[in-house]
């Protein structure tokens, strides 16, 4: 039982911990939120997937996903 109050407190934890980083953000935005930016996962340096943007530009380039 306490391994199950303890799996559920951290959870809840892990929540309010998300909550808060999305409201203390300005308008909710997250910058580099491409996965397909990251260095580590792109090293050919290809365009996102999703948007079309390329690793040097900083704005993604589908304002309706912005």
């Amino acid at each position: 039982m306490k391994l199950v109050l303890l799996t559920i407190g951290l959870l809840a934890l892990a929540f309010a911990g998300i909550a808060i980083k999305i409201w203390s953000k300005k308008d909710g935005k997250f910058a580099g939120t491409c996965a397909s930016q990251n260095p580590y996962l792109n090293k050919d340096g290809e365009a996102c997937g999703y948007c079309g943007k390329l690793p040097e530009e900083q704005d993604c380039k589908n304002e309706a996903t912005a």
